[in-house]
């Protein structure tokens, strides 16, 4: 994977992935768009669509048209620097430690030092610091939507105990992808027409195969994941809203039905394959196996004082003392430190996510430096690693992830929408076509351009009929 790839992935992402901001040193490129008190710059939107554009680089036929595909990445952007003021609002901020943990687990992931990392980015033309802005930012969004999911969303143990009687039983999953022409909040007889009529002329191109499914999705959804072709993955009846399970159990493979009218717009679905539930892959899990030393700060041993102290002992070890007899000796967590620091074989995300980056980070038998959590100050030994087949208790808490997951893509769209619907955003690239056009009036039907740009004749005009709004409300999740 090339470390473009790496944002292009973010960009495809259910959330999306922060811009790459160009640095405050740099002399103002242009403004792409203002939000509240925010800009875009039109370097940022540059570089993000060059990055979607490379992901697509060997089937370019299945992205939109190029003003088009500037206004859906514009709007992506856009979203993006809301969602990192609302979580600064919030008070949700994301340590420099924490940033350079997760570009060492980039790093890793790539097979590669921090060093190689910086030089493979300026190999493929970006900056190391625009780099860590963008995980910045992109850590920053993850931890709104955790925010947010922690404070709405409830899944009952009737909703857990159903989903797993149905898996029991062998019940079927479906592989489903859908497209969604999104319709604004309070929406009036005439949009509700356009977009009906919008969503008929697709279902009329995928009905005369003059365009597959994923790249209809790509041109003309709505949806989050229309970048992504409409894809949603494998789905069991109590992942998928009610409204649409009667439709999809007398659906064959291969078949696209609609538009179906929900409340945030017309969708049509496909339905790609269907499995038994006993034949979908074992469900592992890695688990973690490490040991830890402590350092708090109190209101006796303040920061630096820690800090201190755990630089001492990571030195020693450093030197060839013994981990556990540190641990031992000096580590500060009661309920370890008897046992040299063994914390057991635990998931990476057990004690926190700050100390599952810098675990996870790891190769077996390497120490971290320190690093700094709610706790305190740390060094984690990893010992090893395993997969480990899910138990009865691990697969009901996966369960209930699975269902609360689903949930939370519903409210969280309807949030992106509110969010959306509330600010001052100004389009301002130069280009009518997306410059003039909104959201709410991204929905008609596809016009007489596209289906000359099917047949491989030239698009012709900045007609931003077939644009669509990216702030949507709730879809198919």
């Amino acid at each position: 994977m090339t470390i473009r790839s790496l944002f292009v992935a973010g960009l495809l992402a259910a959330t999306v992935i922060a811009p790459l901001r160009a640095q405050e040193s740099q002399p103002l490129d242009g403004i792409a768009a203002v939000v509240n008190e925010d800009v875009v710059l039109k370097s940022e939107l540059d570089r993000a669509v060059a990055n979607v554009q490379a992901q697509y680089a060997s089937n370019p036929a299945q992205l939109p048209p190029p003003e088009v595909l500037r206004r859906q990445v514009l709007e992506r952007l856009v979203l993006v620097k809301l969602q990192v003021a609302r979580a600064q609002e919030n008070g949700i901020s994301v340590s420099d430690e924490e940033v350079n943990s997760a570009v060492a687990s980039v790093a890793q992931q790539n097979n590669t030092t921090v060093d190689g990392l910086r030089q493979r980015l300026a190999a493929e033309g970006l900056s190391f610091d625009e780099f860590r802005s963008s995980l910045r930012d992109e850590i920053t969004v993850q931890r709104l939507r955790q925010s947010y999911g922690q404070s709405r969303i409830r899944v009952s143990e009737a909703e857990v105990d159903a989903a797993l009687k149905a898996q029991a039983n062998g019940g079927v999953q479906y592989h489903l992808a859908h497209i969604l022409i999104g319709l604004p909040e309070g929406a009036t007889a005439e949009q509700i027409a356009t977009g009906q009529k919008k969503a008929e002329g697709v279902k009329s191109l995928l009905d005369r195969n003059e365009m597959d499914f994923s790249a209809a999705a790509v041109r003309y959804s709505d949806s989050p994941n229309a970048l992504e072709g409409g894809d949603l993955g494998w789905r069991s009846l109590d992942e998928i809203p009610v409204a649409f399970v009667d439709t999809l159990k007398s659906m064959q493979a291969g078949q696209v039905v609609g538009p179906i009218r929900g409340p945030s717009g017309f969708q049509l679905l496909k339905l790609v394959e269907t499995r038994d539930a006993s034949q979908a892959p074992s469900q592992m899990t890695t688990e973690y196996h490490a040991r830890h030393i402590l350092v708090r700060v109190t209101p006796v041993q303040d920061a630096a004082a820690a800090k201190a102290k755990i630089d001492t002992l990571r030195a020693r070890i450093a030197g060839g003392a013994d981990f556990a007899e540190l641990a031992k000796a000096d580590s500060e967590d009661a309920n370890t430190k008897n046992d040299g620091g063994d914390l057991g074989w635990f998931t990476a995300d057990q004690f926190g996510p700050d100390f599952g980056q810098r675990l996870t980070a790891l190769k077996d038998g390497e120490v971290s430096e320190p690093f700094r959590t709610e706790a305190g100050w740390h060094i984690v030994q990893r010992e090893g690693t395993r997969q480990t087949d899910v138990t009865d208790q691990n697969r009901r808490a996966q369960v209930r992830d699975t269902i609360g997951r689903r949930k939370l893509e519903e409210e969280y769209n309807r949030y992106l929408l509110e969010l959306r619907g509330e600010a001052y955003v100004s389009f301002r690239t130069g280009d009518p076509a997306i410059d003039n056009a909104t959201p709410d009036t991204a929905i008609s039907a596809p016009g007489a351009a596209e289906e000359a740009a099917r047949a491989g004749k030239k698009q012709r005009g900045g007609d931003n009929n077939d644009m669509p709004g990216s702030a949507s409300s709730s879809q198919m999740p």
